[in-house]
């Protein structure tokens, strides 16, 4: 049996059901479809970048 899981979305901190993880976090749908539909001069490009960074620093630590 196939049953949902729910997860906080480490972009905007939602439990979600859909969406994908990337190394060890997990990031809901509606999250990743803003992200790549977001241009470098969008106010909200920078906090997108913060919170991906937290990949990289969580997965080095």
């Amino acid at each position: 049996m196939n049953e949902n899981v729910v997860k906080t979305c480490m972009v905007c901190g939602e439990p979600k059901e859909e969406g994908m993880t990337i190394v060890t976090e997990f990031i809901c749908t509606s999250c990743e479809s803003e992200m790549v539909n977001t241009k470098v001069e969008d106010e909200r490009y920078p906090f997108f970048v913060r919170q991906l960074k937290q990949l990289w620093v969580r997965f080095h630590a």
